[in-house]
C-alpha cells in the first residue's frame, strides 16, 4: 500500500540520474574505442554475478525474513568480533599467537614442572643476591608504641647505610648518582626545609612554587630553543614526562578521530614508552635499530607510519647504547606526514643544549629549531644534578599541552584540574631543582657537559682498543657500551662487579655499558675503569669459557629464553623480593 507514494516521491530523482547517465555517455563517447575491447570482460563478469545472484537466492528459497535478518546479524557480530580480536590490540597478531602458544606448552605436566622448578632456583639466587648485605636484618614490620627520639632516629638511620655493597661516591656505580657538589647538596638541604610543606596544588597559598616551577619551564624552554610559544610542565621523572607526553599525542589523535593511536618506537626507545602504551592503551609499533649505527632505522620508521599514527618518537641519547639518533631526519617524516615528534632527551637533556659550546661541534641538531619536534622530554635529575623526582616535558606550543591536562569541571568537590598525573606535589622538590639551575647557569652546566662528554670519549677510544671487546655504534654523549664475541660479556661484568664496579647489564645484543657522571671525571677514576677492563678482559682471552655467577648470569640467561612470560614472571619476583620483610 506504500509502494505507490514512494514511487511517486522517488521517480523524479530516477530520472535525474538518467540524465546524468546520459551526459555521461556523451563525455565517455570520445574513449568508446579503446573501451570496447574490454567490453566481452565486463560482460562475463556481470553474467557471472548473475549467476551467483540467482544461487544465492535459490539458496534462500523457504528462509522467512526473519530468519534471514538474525542470520545476517549473527554473522556481522561474529565477523566484527573476529577483526576486532585479531586487529584492534595493542599487542601484534604474531605476539598474541606466540603467548598463546607458550601458555599451551606450559599446561603439560611435566614441562610445567620443570619450568616451575628452575623458577623457584632462580628466584632464590635473586634473593641471595639482592639481600647479601643484609643477613640477619631486623625489619619494622609495626609502628613502635612511643615514637623514636630524633637521637635513636639518627641512630637507627646509620645502622641502615653504614654498609653500601658499592662506591658510589667513588665514582664505581655506572649513573644512578649524577652529582655530588658538597655546596649545592647543603644549599639544596636548606632549601628543602623552606618549602618542605608547600605544594603547588595551591598556587593561593604558596605562590612562589608556581612562580619557581614557571619560571624553570621557561629555562628548559629557552635551552631548546622553543621559542616564545614553547611551553611544558614539571613531572616527577622521564617517565611521567614520557607518559605525559604519550598522553598529548592519545588525546590529539582522539580529537582527529582516531580511534586506536600508534606510536613508533625504536627498539632502544626506553622501556617508559612501552608502560605508557600500557596504562593509556596506545598501540607500540616497535622498529629496529641499525645493527651498526645502533640508530633507529629511518627506512622501517617510513614504512611503518599509518593512518592511525600518533607520534614518532627519537632518543638524544638513547639509554642502551648511547648513540643519538637521526633527530633531523625523523623531524623531516613527521613533517611529511604531519605526525608530531617526540624527542626523548632525558638523559642528554643537561648535556646536549651546551655541547656545541662546551667545544663539541660534532653534536646534531636534535631540539625545537627542528620543524617537526612537538615535543622533548629532559631530566633535570640526572645531569641538571636536581634532587631525583624532577623532570620536564616541553612543547611546541599550547595546543599539545592542553591535550595533557586533566580537568573535571562536575566534580562536587569544586572545579578539578591538574597539569600531570599527580594532584598534590611536592613545592621543595620544584624549589631544590630551581635551585640547582641557578646554582650553574649556563657557564657551569658548559663545563661539566665538556667534563662529561672528554671522559666519555675517552673511555669509548680504549674500549674499542681492548682486544676481544668492541664499542656498540658512535657514543659522543655520555654512555659507552661494549660488547664481545670471544666471550662471555656478562662474565666480564662479573668480574668487574668484584672490582668492586657496577655496570647496566644490557640485551638484543648482550652487552653492558657504563654511564658517565661528574663522579667518573673526578681524578683517576676514568683510569682505574679503564685498567680493570684491560685487565678482566685478558684473564677472560686466556679462559674464554668462563661463565659469569650471580644476578649476571641469571641476566646472561635470560635472552635464551623464548617465553617472555617467564622472564616477566621473575622480574615480578625480583620486585616481590624488593619488598620483602621476613
Amino acid at each position: 500500500m506504500f509502494i505507490h507514494p514512494v514511487a511517486t516521491v522517488i521517480a523524479p530523482y530516477i530520472e535525474l540520474v538518467h540524465d546524468y547517465a546520459l551526459t555521461a555517455l556523451t563525455y565517455l563517447e570520445p574513449i568508446r574505442p579503446y573501451m570496447e575491447p574490454t567490453v566481452p570482460y565486463i560482460q562475463s563478469a556481470m553474467d557471472q554475478l548473475h549467476t551467483a545472484t540467482q544461487a544465492i537466492n535459490t539458496q534462500c528459497e523457504g528462509i522467512q525474513a526473519w530468519q534471514l535478518i538474525m542470520y545476517t546479524f549473527s554473522v556481522t557480530l561474529i565477523l566484527s568480533w573476529a577483526v576486532s580480536s585479531f586487529f584492534d590490540s595493542e599487542d601484534s597478531l604474531r605476539v598474541r599467537c606466540s603467548n598463546w602458544l607458550f601458555r599451551a606448552v606450559r599446561r603439560a605436566p611435566i614441562i610445567g614442572q620443570l619450568i616451575r622448578k628452575e623458577m623457584e632456583k632462580s628466584k632464590k639466587d635473586m634473593e641471595d643476591g639482592l639481600f647479601q648485605s643484609e643477613a640477619g636484618t631486623k625489619y619494622h614490620n609495626t609502628l613502635p608504641e612511643t615514637g623514636f627520639t630524633a637521637e635513636e632516629i639518627l641512630q637507627e638511620i646509620e645502622l641502615y647505610t653504614k654498609d653500601e655493597p658499592i662506591d658510589w661516591q667513588g665514582g664505581k656505580a655506572s649513573g644512578a648518582v649524577y652529582g655530588t657538589e658538597k655546596t649545592l647538596r647543603h644549599l639544596m638541604s636548606t632549601v628543602f626545609e623552606m618549602f618542605i610543606y608547600t605544594n603547588p596544588l595551591h598556587p593561593d597559598i604558596f605562590p612562589y612554587t608556581r612562580r619557581m616551577e614557571a619560571e624553570l619551564v621557561r629555562m628548559c624552554c629557552h635551552m631548546f630553543n622553543g621559542g616564545e610559544k614553547g611551553c611544558g610542565t614539571m613531572t616527577t621523572g622521564g617517565t611521567e614526562s614520557i607518559l605525559m607526553a604519550c598522553r598529548a599525542y592519545r588525546g590529539r589523535a582522539y580529537a582527529n578521530g582516531i580511534k586506536l593511536p600508534e606510536i613508533i618506537i625504536c627498539v632502544s626507545a626506553h622501556a617508559a614508552f612501552l608502560k605508557a602504551a600500557h596504562y593509556l592503551r596506545l598501540k607500540v609499533v616497535e622498529i629496529p635499530e641499525n645493527p651498526r649505527t645502533q640508530q633507529l632505522d629511518l627506512k622501517a620508521m617510513r614504512k611503518a607510519i599509518n593512518k592511525n599514527t600518533c607520534m614518532l618518537v627519537a632518543s638524544a641519547p638513547p639509554f642502551p647504547h648511547g648513540t643519538i639518533d637521526p633527530v633531523e631526519e625523523v623531524s623531516k617524516l613527521g613533517v611529511k606526514y604531519g605526525v608530531p615528534v617526540h624527542v626523548d632527551c632525558c638523559l642528554g637533556g643537561f648535556l646536549l643544549p651546551f655541547a656545541r659550546r662546551a667545544g663539541f661541534t660534532d653534536i646534531p641538531v636534535f631540539d625545537f629549531t627542528l620543524p617537526g619536534v612537538t615535543s622533548i622530554s629532559c631530566d633535570s635529575h640526572k645531569y641538571g644534578y636536581a634532587p631525583k623526582g624532577s623532570s620536564i616535558i616541553m612543547y611546541k606550543d599550547r595546543s599539545y599541552r592542553h591535550h595533557q591536562y586533566f580537568t573535571s569541571p562536575n566534580w562536587s568537590g569544586g572545579i578539578y584540574a591538574s597539569p600531570s598525573m599527580p594532584g598534590s606535589r611536592p613545592g621543595a622538590l620544584i624549589a631544590t631543582t630551581w635551585t640547582a639551575m641557578m646554582y650553574y647557569g649556563e657557564s657551569g652546566y658548559i663545563e661539566c657537559t665538556r667534563k662529561i662528554i672528554t671522559v666519555t670519549r675517552k673511555i669509548a677510544s680504549a674500549m674499542r682498543d681492548v682486544e676481544g671487546l668492541y664499542v656498540l655504534g658512535d657514543p659522543k654523549v655520555c654512555v659507552v657500551a661494549i660488547a664481545s664475541k670471544q666471550f662471555n660479556i656478562f662474565a666480564l661484568s662479573d668480574m668487574l662487579h668484584k672490582r668492586g664496579w657496577l655496570l647496566n647489564p644490557l640485551q638484543f645484543p648482550s652487552a653492558v655499558h657504563m654511564c658517565v657522571t661528574l663522579l667518573h671525571t673526578e681524578a683517576g677514576v676514568a683510569d682505574r675503569f679503564i685498567q680493570d677492563v684491560q685487565q678482566c678482559a685478558t684473564e677472560l682471552r686466556n679462559n674464554p669459557h668462563s661463565k659469569a655467577q650471580g644476578m649476571a648470569a641469571i641476566y646472561g640467561s635470560s635472552q635464551a629464553i623464548p617465553d617472555r612470560s617467564i622472564v616477566a614472571e621473575l622480574t615480578e619476583c625480583f620486585l616481590d623480593a624488593c619488598y620483602k620483610t621476613d
